[in-house]
């Protein structure tokens, strides 16, 4: 039984080695089965080499203080191009930024300047082009088939930010779930804590002293205009302010006026004095 298995075990893994390190045709032919797995076995660490390398820029370039590189894609060259040619070009730009990235923190871990850092800024302005001519489209597609304006570009979720405010916030892609990254929560999950607490208290006595504060000068506003203009009309004020109550500001708008000062002494009281 255990002889099976091992031998089992052997062929699933000469399978996995078939189809991840192939030679060329000519030499599998040649070589004996037992010489093409040792072949095999010795081109393995070579080949996971090169593709590790790909995550690092040219040797030649490591040394060098500067990196000559061109200028970003703009969107009106992007939108000429096809989706396919579209779908390349950020899978081309998406290695590049990997590349970009591993070499940053290659030299930070080195204490070193990285040569033309501002590939990284040419690339991520490429990559938000490609996205916004995606949008675009998608949107021209959606209009064009169903008749309205009701496209949603990235899928978001409503919940609370790490100061417990509700937010509109856009769905990313994560290697670890949501539970189990408890350092990305530390930094971007909902807040539930005492300072948290006090902090929204505060915050909401804020938010309702500025709405009273707006809806009190706008009263006020409509109460000048109702005394400045006579013959004004309600409905169109209402519709400009639809938080003050318009007819009650006019039935007691005599009320207020008999308070001014001006109608409540005599026109002589405030008449100047003639000047010696």
């Amino acid at each position: 039984m255990y002889r099976h298995l091992l031998s089992l075990r052997v062929n699933i893994r000469n399978v996995l080695i078939n189809r991840m390190f192939r030679t060329s045709i000519g030499c599998c032919n040649e070589l004996p089965k037992v010489q093409q797995q040792q072949q095999q076995q010795q081109d393995e660490p070579e080949q996971i080499r090169k593709r590790l390398m790909d995550f690092f820029d040219d040797p030649e370039n490591w040394d060098k203080k500067e990196v000559k590189s061109g200028r970003s894609w703009k969107m009106d060259e992007l939108r000429i191009k096809s989706n396919q040619d579209l779908h390349k070009l950020w899978y081309i730009l998406y290695k590049e930024r990997n590349m970009l990235m591993t070499m940053l923190e290659a030299a930070e871990d080195e204490v070193l300047n990285m040569p033309s850092p501002e590939r990284i800024e040419k690339v991520e302005d490429s990559m938000k082009n490609i996205e916004l001519v995606v949008q675009e489209r998608n949107r021209a597609y959606w209009d064009l088939e169903v008749g309205d304006n009701q496209y949603v570009s990235r899928r978001r979720a409503y919940r609370k930010d790490i100061v417990g405010r509700w937010r509109w916030i856009a769905c990313s892609e994560h290697l670890i779930p949501y539970w189990m990254n408890t350092e990305w929560r530390k930094l971007n999950g909902p807040g539930f804590d005492a300072g948290i607490v006090d902090f929204k208290r505060k915050l909401r006595e804020k938010q309702l002293k500025l709405l009273f504060k707006k809806r009190l000068s706008s009263a006020f506003y409509v109460r000048q205009l109702m005394k400045r203009f006579d013959n004004l009309d309600l409905d169109y004020v209402q519709e400009l302010y639809p938080d003050v109550d318009v007819k009650q500001i006019k039935s007691t708008l005599d009320e207020h006026i008999l308070q001014d000062r001006t109608q409540r002494f005599h026109s002589l009281f405030y008449k100047k004095k003639d000047s010696l």
